[in-house]
């Protein structure tokens, strides 16, 4: 109980985000247009960013009302957006880029295609890097090392973990249930577990720092596995993805490490879908990025979003009401991202 107690002071800040939402609705007009917003589970960063985005717009946009849902996988998030089940979901350019070629998690919905031709995006950000963790004195300083170990990739299914166990075995040829055990269990299970000791090696591609590690490296002293960009060009292709140096004092005295260790970042999207006006769009993406600023001071993990990388990595065509906001703030949108 000890990690849950614990996670519970470190995601006050999530929780009043939670809280907030919650007020903001309660305060508007009963004429406020509901909108559907879905997004990953609290403490994730996804969800910190979009209920960010939910609680500016239903203070400072009066006509809407964004209600969050923050259950189901990502990959099914976007095709209820891109039915109109939902008006807004997280996306990423690997995500999209399945969904438009129907291939992996999309292999089995009818028309995903088609479908994508309805998403839209309002802004970039980065979802995450993806933490490869063991604990300081387990003796694995590299993954190369993990042959017969425990090792938590992410949620079965999740495009989580088809990327991890691609990593590994790109970067070891080692397989998932073969060579080492991939063990099957949701976020918040797996942090647990692998404090208990009963995961060797912990993947989670989350912001740093992020609470779930820094709660985490309050029990034992942690090592970050870092990756070869070389052999992982394979993945580095992939729209999104870019290797990014990770200090160790970003956890303060947490990581065993003592020098900078390179890391896989994946860069999301706040999507969205055409039938959505673009005053709309436009007034909520305006009030975003206004007041984004006075949540980042009190939320760390906001600090990584920025209006200059808004259009990072982006592959879905941008909402005409955020390419308005866009254009007036100076900045040159690639003809491949207006919409048609």
């Amino acid at each position: 109980m000890q990690f849950l107690q614990r996670k519970k002071w470190f995601c006050r800040g999530v929780l009043a985000l939670s809280a907030a939402a919650l007020s903001f609705g309660a305060g508007l007009s009963h004429g406020a247009q509901n909108l559907r917003l879905s997004t990953l589970g609290p403490g994730s960063a996804p969800y910190v960013v979009m209920t960010t985005f939910a609680n500016i717009v239903n203070e400072h946009v009066p006509d809407y009302r964004i209600q969050v849902n923050a259950t189901g996988a990502a990959t099914r998030h976007a095709v209820e957006t891109a039915q109109g089940r939902s008006e807004f979901c997280l996306n990423t350019p690997h995500q999209y880029d399945m969904m438009v070629k129907g291939g992996g998690p999309y292999a089995n919905v009818p028309k995903s295609g088609e479908l994508s031709k309805n998403l839209r995006s309002v802004f970039s950000f980065p979802i995450g890097v993806y933490h490869i963790l063991t604990f300081g004195d387990s003796g694995i300083h590299s993954l190369d090392q993990i042959r017969g170990k425990r090792v938590y990739l992410g949620p079965p299914g999740s495009v989580a973990f088809d990327t991890t166990q691609r990593i590994v075995a790109l970067m070891t040829g080692l397989k998932a249930d073969q060579d080492y055990t991939a063990i099957k269990l949701g976020w918040d299970a797996a942090a647990q577990s692998f404090q208990d000791g009963h995961i060797d090696v912990y993947f989670n591609p989350t912001l740093a720092p992020s609470p779930v590690v820094a709660q985490l490296a309050l029990v034992r002293k942690l090592r970050w596995i870092g990756i070869d960009p070389a052999r992982l060009s394979e993945l580095l292709a992939r729209p999104g993805y870019r290797a990014v140096r990770i200090e160790p004092a970003v956890y303060g005295d947490g990581l065993a490490n003592e020098a900078p260790v390179t890391a896989l970042r994946m860069t999301a999207s706040m999507g969205t879908n055409n039938a959505l006006s673009e005053e709309a769009v436009y007034a909520m993406t305006s009030a975003f990025w206004k007041h984004l600023d006075t949540y980042a001071a009190s939320t760390p993990v906001l600090r990584n979003v920025r209006l200059e990388e808004a259009l990072a990595d982006a592959n879905t065509p941008l909402h005409p009401g955020a390419a308005r906001f866009y254009r007036e703030q100076g900045m040159t949108i690639p003809a491949a991202l207006l919409a048609q």
